[in-house]
């Protein structure tokens, strides 16, 4: 079964945390959290983010744009 769009989700092959954004054909759009290119999973590629995986990616984001890494 396909997360709905917007259901955070962890990509299991590189464990990258995002957001569904969209359903295209059998794969998934997800963008990482923060904003950043869209990358392609299938729905059986990925699983649902725990609250410290989620809390953890936006603290990599943060941390990342505070140094200037990241617009």
């Amino acid at each position: 079964m396909k997360p709905p769009i917007g259901a955070y989700v962890v990509d299991i092959r590189t464990g990258k945390v995002g957001t569904v954004m969209g359903h295209e054909g059998p794969d998934l759009q997800v963008r990482p959290l923060g904003g950043g290119r869209e990358w392609d999973c299938e729905p059986d590629g990925v699983r649902v983010a725990t609250a410290a995986e989620r809390l953890s990616a936006a603290t990599a984001h943060a941390n990342a744009r505070s140094r200037g890494e990241v617009p």
